[in-house]
């Protein structure tokens, strides 16, 4: 099988109670916090994976609500889509394969710097945190044609 010509990645913005965001710091990123997420693995639904690399980074039980940026990261040609997700249940597990930490930080404009430390990940954060708009977000067949879901 080739290799794809991109790579397609989804992210979680996740709050708890308090309206801390949840965030993680992996392996290959030991240097800046980040939001959890991870690759869509060939024919898996957006909102599928992410729950799946939720569940698999965090231990939490997540609904995805709506996309709230979509962002193209030409070097490694990888694009990401950031969803607003409801948290549902589990307990904070990190995976140590995957997580070095994770946890739930209260973020503001003036203080996210001390976190997010990639310029390229800040915004994807900020959006996610000032932005109430969403883009509609489907899933569909192609043998007959139908839809499985759409986010607003």
């Amino acid at each position: 099988m080739e290799p794809p010509k991109h790579i397609v990645a989804v992210s979680a913005f996740i709050t708890n109670k308090k309206q801390e965001v949840l965030l993680v710091k992996t392996f290959l990123r030991k240097d800046t916090w980040e939001l959890p997420g991870g690759q869509v693995e060939e024919g898996e639904p957006l909102q599928q994976a992410l729950c799946r690399e939720i569940l698999e980074e965090t231990g939490f039980i997540i609904q995805p609500a709506r996309i709230s940026g979509v962002y193209y990261n030409a070097t490694g040609s990888i694009l990401n889509i950031v969803f607003h997700a409801n948290l549902l249940s589990g307990k904070l597990e990190k995976q140590p394969d995957e997580i070095m930490e994770a946890a739930f930080f209260k973020l503001e404009k003036e203080t996210i710097k001390n976190y997010i430390r990639r310029d390229h990940l800040v915004p994807r954060v900020l959006d996610a945190m000032s932005s109430s708009s969403s883009v509609p977000c489907e899933t569909w067949t192609t043998a007959p044609f139908k839809r499985i879901e759409r986010l607003n």
